[in-house]
């Protein structure tokens, strides 16, 4: 058995197709459905909701709230563009702000949607909130949760294969073997599959954002404060989830236009 023979077995199972996401027009390999995945999404946010605490009432929950439901309707707008307008149907859309230093912000699958206030000094204003949460909307349109579950579990049906595979081994040589699947699935597979996510949620993020009514080039300068407020932290973009902040700026350069484009077409225009 060969490491590029494991990397080779993993990856045609990231990529066997098992339906055609609407909003990437891409086939993933996903065994986990929305109609599993929703109600425990769903669940989880309220008690995340309880355990923390939630502002209301202040100028920057409203702000949240107004750019959410800009982005809920630029997602609408956009899959009734491409045909798709019921698959929102199941969506339970919600905008929270957290009183948390973290500089985070997330969406679950079903449209749950948290964004903490350490975030907040960085987007400055609604065009770089709404970057945020275009992109974190992006990541659940996306159905990336289900498909990073769902190469999670062939990860492990892996590393069981090849336990079988070298169980007349020595231990040694056992431990060897799965020390190997496990970095070269890793760096090779999985790491390489969560940056493409990311790559692909800030391509859906800035059509949504640009049909929203912000324009996407505000996107560069709040990933340049970005990179300013991390520098010297985040570690070599292939031990990473995210692409670098130079790899990420790059490509978004690069995707604005088309993101014009498309909000064009549904009648918004940038110069």
């Amino acid at each position: 058995m060969k490491k590029h023979l494991i990397v080779g077995i993993f990856a045609v199972g990231l990529v066997y197709s098992c339906a055609t996401n609407p909003i990437t027009g891409k086939k993933n390999f996903n065994i986990v459905s929305n109609t599993e995945l929703f109600p425990t999404s769903f669940q989880q946010y309220g008690t995340f909701l309880k355990e923390n605490k939630v502002i209301t009432g202040t100028a920057e929950a409203k702000k949240v709230e107004t750019v959410g439901l800009r982005i809920k309707a630029a997602a609408e707008k956009y899959l009734t563009y491409l045909g798709q307008n019921q698959y929102l149907q199941d969506y339970r859309w919600e905008y929270k702000l957290i009183d948390n230093k973290e500089v985070n912000a997330w969406c679950m699958p079903g449209g749950k949607i948290v964004v903490y206030s350490g975030i907040l000094p960085i987007t400055k204003n609604d065009a770089g909130l709404a970057t945020v949460m275009g992109h974190e909307v992006s990541h659940a349109l996306a159905n990336h949760g289900a498909q990073r579950m769902s190469a999670a579990q062939l990860q492990q049906l892996g590393a069981v294969g090849v336990a079988v595979a070298t169980g007349g081994k020595s231990e040694e040589n056992q431990q060897i073997w799965q020390q190997a699947y496990g970095v070269t699935t890793q760096y090779g597979a999985m790491l390489p599959f969560s940056r493409g996510h990311e790559t692909e949620a800030d391509k859906i993020g800035l059509t949504l954002m640009a049909i929203a009514g912000y324009n996407p080039d505000e996107s560069i300068t709040f990933w340049q404060r970005m990179a300013a407020q991390s520098s010297g932290q985040a570690p070599p973009e292939f031990l990473s989830t995210h692409p670098s902040d130079a790899t990420r700026i790059a490509n978004l350069k690069a995707l604005i236009p088309e993101a014009k484009a498309l909000a064009a077409k549904v009648g918004i225009i940038y110069k």
